[in-house]
């Protein structure tokens, strides 16, 4: 994979990780912005645009699920991930519940990174296979933007995360149809596992709020299978 088009902002307050992950990263032809707190990274998100912003959650000031929010809300364009020592289930659970598409533990191979990376990034390009090219949907009474992750209803706008886009998405294209759990989760997670379908739980449960304007559709839950997205 080609990365000399992809732009990482790392927020990690130890000098010594920030600096041994900073260089490995630039060896491996990222363009990589390393930042020790959150206040300068969201400063700098004000004039830098990201592809995908790795966060440790432990750090002084604001912490890494502040940041999170913060992002999420001024940048929802901008994917991020956990990089964090926090491995408790509820914290765990709280990374994915903001919106990261990831969530990993320290300490991680620097070698596993870059593949996790590069597996993130490759699943974020926007698909133009066959049956794929719309871009912009209308779901009953919402209007769904896929490029700019944005599901309107009338004047209001919702702005998406990355992970909920793709989601929608997935499940806007194969609507009327039974999504199982085990293709929608390494389609857009990369692996079936344990925490990705908890995770896939929160999305859904996200989908729903914003849907639920609209009587007409619902996410319906197949147990033990996966969900119909019925219009």
């Amino acid at each position: 994979m080609n990365n000399d088009k992809h732009n990482i902002l790392l927020v990690e307050d130890s000098t010594d990780l920030g600096y041994l992950l900073s260089e490995y990263l630039r060896m491996k032809n990222f363009k990589i912005s390393w930042f020790a707190d959150g206040e300068s990274a969201l400063k700098n998100l004000e004039t830098v645009k990201y592809d995908l912003a790795i966060l440790d959650i432990t750090m002084p000031g604001m912490d890494g699920f502040a940041l999170a929010e913060q992002i999420k809300e001024r940048f929802p364009e901008l994917p991020f991930l956990f990089l964090t020592a926090r491995s408790l289930k509820v914290d765990v659970l709280k990374g994915f519940y903001i919106g990261a598409v990831d969530y990993l533990k320290k300490p991680i191979d620097e070698e596993e990174l870059v593949i996790r990376i590069e597996n993130l990034l490759s699943r974020m390009v926007v698909r133009t296979t066959a049956g794929e090219k719309a871009t912009i949907f209308k779901i009953g009474r919402y209007t769904f933007n896929v490029i700019n992750q944005e599901l309107m209803f009338e004047n209001e706008a919702f702005h998406l995360t990355t992970k909920e886009s793709e989601l929608l998405h997935y499940l806007v294209m194969r609507k009327n149809k039974l999504c199982s759990h085990k293709d929608i989760l390494i389609k857009l997670w990369g692996a079936n596992d344990y925490f990705n379908k908890k995770s896939l739980n929160v999305f859904i449960t996200r989908l729903r709020k914003y849907l639920e304007m609209d009587d007409s559709l619902s996410i319906d839950n197949i147990h033990g299978q996966g969900f119909i997205f019925r219009q």
